[in-house]
């Protein structure tokens, strides 16, 4: 697994910017994500998928260690959606 300042090095080098600008360019991107998920309830990343708002509704639990019914209130949760393309290349589909 990749950490930031390997993804952040790797961006970098590919695009030929400092990695001061690469580091600035994914916060921005992070920035921006979480503003327009929050606002406009999804946000985009071409060719990776999006992230989307969405709400639970309002449903009953058990407590794994009793048993006993809880009530689970309803929340808004943040979802992220891979892209068609992305999860192909990733896991390609099996063969029929």
């Amino acid at each position: 697994m990749m950490t930031k300042p390997q993804v952040v090095a790797h961006l970098a080098m590919k695009a030929g910017i400092q990695k001061k600008a690469a580091a600035t360019v994914m916060e921005e991107l992070a920035t921006l994500a979480t503003k327009e998920t929050k606002s406009g309830g999804q946000f985009v990343v071409p060719g990776i998928g999006k992230a989307v708002k969405a709400n639970r509704k309002a449903r009953v639990g058990r407590n794994p260690q009793t048993g006993e019914a809880i009530n689970i209130p309803a929340k808004t949760v943040v979802k992220f959606r891979l892209a068609k393309a992305f999860k192909d290349a990733v896991v390609p589909p099996k063969k029929k």
